[in-house]
């Protein structure tokens, strides 16, 4: 345990880049009725949780008088300098954190997190989440999932999923895939007309996220727990992990994927499928799906898991904490059962977004229906994947690096996969995870 706060204390200072501002919570005033608490988050406004969260906090005022201060952080403020606020005097009363063993995992083993296992009891949060979407909240003492200590609170959830232009389909009188066979067909019938079939950059995180859905098409629970968990060592000769690096590779030698991949960014993929007339299919994460509903006004559309997903990427979204110094954690957690209400999680799936408590007959939208079922038959199972670079920091920069020189055709498959290898040993053992 020493050694792991070392190292991740040693990972924060590497990792820092500028220090957070000084506002912050009003924990110097440790009383039963502040003005208000803190909340720090970083998802977007619009986003169907965020807009939850804040008609919770409409609700929290009326029932207690004490207001909700939000102040939104970058993704980076948080993930990179969460270790030193955390320790200070400035820690909010409930912050967004990322969920895995190198985020919010880290923060519970440095004991900068609180266990919110008194305000599951108390409120019955683990009667309105699975076992599956609860995994990704709970932590053992060395920060690694599926503990018993709850971290934060799961209050919606995400996937990767495929979308397809159905109208490009329909014109060129292609099928929508179905199976893993049908798919690579449509990729070439659309190769064959002069288009590139698969949006996808390779800069940021789009060709490491398909590739990872490719290893959920082979791979079972045990290899999945032998990645996240650390129960057994990793086989780098397994059928996942090789067959997943091939295809990708394969894909981009056939022109499925554009070397040009390289050079592009989630939101340059995202406003081109969006545009309707470039890519016919996009694997995206869901929290894309409020914005395609909004903006897609020209095409038709439908979406699905990777054809012949056995294990789903996603999980529960970002967890809402209660950090240790919070000086309110009592008021927080009420704000947290509202969040979780059922009126609050129905308005999550009808703003687009996946809720883990809703009503389903209160969910207007019909994709948006489909897609939360879909979520539901693989959560109920405990068939999920959650994403690759969960088992240690350094594995999201990783991962992508080595899939951009793939696509740029600089490194084999095998040296990919070799590099890999000694990242993901790397990054568990500077962990703390493993000698």
């Amino acid at each position: 345990m020493k050694i792991r706060k070392i190292a991740a204390a040693a990972l924060a200072a590497v990792l820092s880049l500028t220090a957070l501002s000084a506002c912050g919570s009003n924990n110097a005033q440790d009383d039963a009725h502040p003005q208000s608490i803190s909340f720090w988050y970083y998802d977007l406004p619009t986003a169907a949780q965020t807009e939850a969260w804040k008609r919770a906090a409409d609700q929290f005022t009326q029932q207690t008088g004490v207001k909700v201060k939000f102040e939104v952080k970058s993704f980076t403020q948080i993930a990179q300098n969460s270790s030193q606020f955390l320790d200070s005097n400035q820690a909010p009363d409930i912050m967004e954190s990322n969920r895995g063993n190198g985020s919010a995992g880290m923060l519970s083993s440095m004991e900068l997190l609180s266990d919110l296992k008194p305000y599951v009891k108390k409120y019955g949060w683990d009667k309105k989440i699975t076992k599956a979407d609860a995994s990704i909240a709970k932590y053992d003492d060395m920060g690694i999932m599926s503990g018993t200590k709850w971290v934060g609170l799961p209050n919606y959830a995400e996937y990767q999923r495929v979308y397809y232009n159905k109208t490009m389909f329909d014109k060129y009188g292609i099928k929508i895939p179905t199976t893993m066979a049908e798919f690579e067909q449509a990729c070439q019938e659309f190769k064959s007309h002069g288009i590139t079939p698969i949006a996808a950059d390779a800069q940021e995180y789009g060709v490491m996220w398909l590739w990872w859905s490719l290893v959920g098409t082979k791979a079972d629970k045990r290899f999945i727990d032998d990645w996240q968990m650390y129960r057994h060592d990793v086989n780098w000769n397994a059928e996942p992990l090789t067959y997943a690096t091939n295809t990708i590779n394969d894909w981009v030698k056939k022109g499925y994927i554009s070397r040009s991949a390289t050079g592009l960014k989630a939101e340059d993929t995202t406003n081109s499928f969006i545009k309707g007339n470039e890519y016919p299919i996009y694997q995206t994460g869901t929290w894309n799906q409020s914005r395609f509903i909004a903006q897609i006004k020209n095409f038709d559309w439908t979406a699905a898991a990777l054809p012949g997903t056995k294990m789903l990427q996603g999980c529960t979204g970002n967890l809402l904490t209660i950090p240790t110094k919070s000086h309110h954690k009592d008021l927080a957690a009420k704000l947290l059962n509202n969040v979780l209400s059922v009126e609050n999680q129905d308005g999550i799936g009808n703003a687009g977004g996946i809720p883990l408590a809703a009503d389903m007959s209160k969910i207007n939208n019909v994709k948006n229906r489909e897609m939360i079922r879909e979520y539901s038959q693989y959560s109920q199972k405990g068939d999920l994947s959650y994403y690759p670079d969960y088992p240690a920091s350094n594995l999201t920069d990783d991962i992508s690096a080595q899939f951009q020189e793939l696509v740029n055709g600089t490194e084999t498959p095998k040296q990919v996969l070799d590099a890999l290898h000694k990242s993901y040993d790397t990054g568990v053992v500077d962990m703390g995870f493993k000698d």
